[in-house]
């Protein structure tokens, strides 16, 4: 196609958008830098159309009113360790930044397949592998094979961007906070052994600040290939919250299922529930949702304050409470137990 081969990508900025091509950095001037959510569907313009072929089995998927798993949760929940999440937080804020197009993308995507490989040594069921894209940065996906091929999903991007695609940009907050919570929460789970029904994975993406670049992959492929996905659950940002709580995001979303996981706020963290919405493609949840699967989206503020430092070189790990990270960790090891049933 001429205009890909032009470095032209296709993006969009609203669901009704049918997309503009730009430069990348016409992206990063006119969206990134302004913090406007969008989708570069550029690679994977059929993904939408999934969406519309999947409602009936969407709808056919039905999620239990509670938890009703809290004793074997608990138990998991225990060994989760804060000392784990400060190590890797210090260790991936550290990269001088993890664009996903820049000099340092290569040794971010090399950070994280160790980091996802070390907490899942302990259980040799577990499989760890590369997801790669159009550019240098591959998503990493760790898979808990269950007695079930349904799969329940995890998710959290790792790359980062800062005031200029170059420049420094620790991504503490955004999003070395979400990325170790599921990475302590798949630590908890290989140590114990744990055998789901249900195959739990755990999915760590780039390109996230590109436009969903490697969700979109993912879930295009997911789609492709008739995985059976129950549930997705992503988390950007879990690390700064002056209200102390965890927000449950409403739109682009799946109703039922985020309705399953507000009840599990109270149960496996000791914070409120806050509830908001987010807009249009602000995180990877959108690429599953416009894919057909069920996603919900957790996040530790509402939108109103959220961390000002994000996309800048002030996203450090100074501005992290990692007491509320945890709180985030057990969250998720609940859910991940709780969807193992579903």
């Amino acid at each position: 196609m001429r205009l890909r081969d032009e470095g032209l990508r296709l993006v969009k900025t609203s669901e009704d958008d049918a997309g503009t091509w730009m430069t990348e950095e016409e992206k990063f001037e006119k969206l990134i830098s302004k913090k406007i959510g969008f989708m570069d569907i550029t690679e994977t313009i059929e993904l939408e159309s999934f969406g519309l072929d999947s409602a009936a089995k969407i709808a056919a998927v039905t999620y239990p009113s509670g938890p009703s798993h809290q004793t074997e949760a608990n138990a998991l929940i225990a060994n989760a360790k804060q000392s784990n999440l400060e190590t890797w937080a210090n260790g991936l804020a550290n990269i001088y930044n993890r664009y996903y197009r820049g000099s340092y993308a290569a040794t971010s995507a090399a950070w994280m397949l160790s980091a996802v490989q070390s907490a899942a040594s302990s259980n040799s069921n577990i499989k760890v592998s590369q997801f790669s894209h159009s550019y240098s940065q591959p998503s990493v996906i760790a898979k808990l094979p269950g007695t079930s091929s349904s799969v329940v999903i995890v998710s959290a991007h790792y790359d980062s961007v800062g005031s200029s695609t170059s420049g420094r940009a620790p991504g503490a907050d955004d999003n070395a906070s979400g990325v170790v919570v599921v990475l302590e929460a798949l630590r908890v789970l290989a140590e114990a052994g744990y055998a789901p029904k249900n195959t739990l994975e755990f999915h760590f993406y780039s390109g996230e600040e590109g436009g969903l670049l490697g969700s979109r992959d993912i879930f295009n492929n997911y789609a492709s290939n008739s995985v059976d996905v129950l549930a997705v659950v992503n988390q950007d940002m879990t690390g700064y919250s002056p209200n102390n709580v965890i927000a449950v995001y409403t739109d682009y979303v799946n109703t039922a299922l985020t309705n399953f996981v507000k009840t599990l706020v109270p149960v496996y963290s000791s914070l409120p529930l806050s509830l908001d919405k987010c807009g249009y493609g602000c995180s990877d949840h959108a690429s599953a949702n416009s894919a057909g699967f069920p996603s919900a989206y957790v996040c530790d503020e509402n939108m109103a304050d959220s961390s000002p430092y994000i996309h800048s070189s002030q996203d450090t790990i100074a501005t992290l409470s990692f007491p509320h990270i945890l709180e985030h960790t057990k969250f998720t090891i609940g859910f991940l137990v709780e969807g193992s049933y579903f």
